[in-house]
């Protein structure tokens, strides 16, 4: 299975984030938390980081044959951005949304989120825990889908 994870705005800052609530959990440990995860499943990750929605969009774009599923943490683009929501229902492929709560609360919930109402998920929670919580929604979504 194919994944492909896409960040937003902000997220390569989450250690500037964590320090400020006397955490230590940077991007980078997330993203090896995922990989470590995944290391002995049947699965393929694709990983960006982006404050560009241009580039956002370039890559949802590029990858929609790729990938069988696609976990997003959109930030702030989750309240205003409809292109955004429009390339996710163009595309067609499954995605669930993540979104962080307490000391890592970055300003959108999946309360605020535009995207929720197509989305096959919405994960929230702590960082580290969220990603891994939303892979593995995201896998049960993409694996009863093809049944």
């Amino acid at each position: 299975m194919n994944i492909l994870i896409l960040q937003g705005p902000n997220l390569n800052l989450l250690g500037v984030k964590s320090l400020k609530s006397g955490h230590r959990l940077t991007l980078d440990k997330v993203n090896r938390a995922i990989r470590r995860h995944v290391r002995d499943k049947d699965i393929e990750l694709k990983i960006y980081q982006t404050h560009k929605l241009e580039r956002m969009l370039s890559l949802l774009q590029r990858n929609r044959n790729w990938a069988n599923g696609i976990l997003i943490a959109p930030m702030a683009w989750a309240r205003y951005e409809f292109v955004l929501k429009e390339v996710l229902e163009l595309i067609e492929t499954p995605f669930v949304e993540i979104y962080f709560n307490d000391d890592f609360y970055m300003g959108t919930s999946a309360e605020d989120s535009i995207l929720s109402s197509i989305s096959s998920g919405v994960v929230s929670g702590q960082p580290d825990e969220t990603f891994l919580k939303g892979i593995d929604l995201l896998v049960n979504r993409v694996k009863n889908t093809k049944e």
